[in-house]
């Protein structure tokens, strides 16, 4: 059942509110620059900002495939990006948290694309990918829609980029979109005990049959 919010005529999809809590769990825990990458707008689809989850951020940036196109913009930096191409040398490592919400699934040269948000990073990557949903692209607009990931996938995207994941979830309810939710980093050891605790996901969506 969708959440609808009267105040801000908004529609809220159980899978966002889904993320929005994974995420609510741990973004405390983050600190200096933060990126939005492919953030459109940051919302978070609950009459909400992503940026305001991060408490503790120094700095706060979205990043767009063409900057003025998504983003109308107050005092967030916006940074013109193509993860399809070679990553320019200013952004790299510059960022302490590297957030992606379901942009990877339309992009088809996708180890480049993954390649390019770790090596923005000094030590955070979250990712949060589909499993199980529907197709869904624009041709209109060339907007493709091309992978499902599964958590075997992204350990491999993130062990071939040397990080190592230290929190993977997934809604896995029958009947519905699925997406997996992961967090690598550079330096594992700087995060044991801080974490929520999590189980390895493993024959995620056995339901399917």
């Amino acid at each position: 059942m969708r959440i609808f919010n009267k105040k801000d005529n908004i529609i809220t999809p159980p899978i966002r509110k889904w993320t929005n809590d994974e995420l609510r769990k741990m973004a405390h825990l983050f600190e200096g620059d933060i990126v939005n990458v492919y953030g459109w707008e940051d919302k978070d689809k609950e009459c909400g900002f992503y940026r305001d989850y991060f408490k503790n951020k120094k700095t706060y940036s979205i990043t767009n495939h063409s900057v003025g196109h998504r983003y109308s913009g107050d005092d967030l930096k916006e940074i013109e990006l193509d993860l399809i191409e070679d990553l320019p040398l200013g952004l790299k490592n510059k960022f302490d948290v590297v957030f992606n919400h379901t942009t990877l699934e339309h992009i088809f040269e996708i180890n480049k694309a993954f390649e390019n948000l770790c090596a923005m990073s000094r030590d955070i990557v979250i990712v949060v990918v589909p499993f199980i949903q529907q197709q869904h692209e624009a041709p209109k607009y060339n907007f493709k829609d091309y992978w499902r990931f599964t958590p075997s996938c992204l350990r491999r995207l993130f062990k071939e980029n040397k990080f190592e994941v230290i929190y993977e979830a997934i809604n896995n309810e029958p009947n519905v979109i699925n997406y997996l939710f992961f967090v690598g980093t550079r330096d594992p050891k700087k995060w044991i005990g801080k974490m929520p605790k999590y189980d390895k996901l493993e024959q995620v969506c056995s339901w399917v049959s």
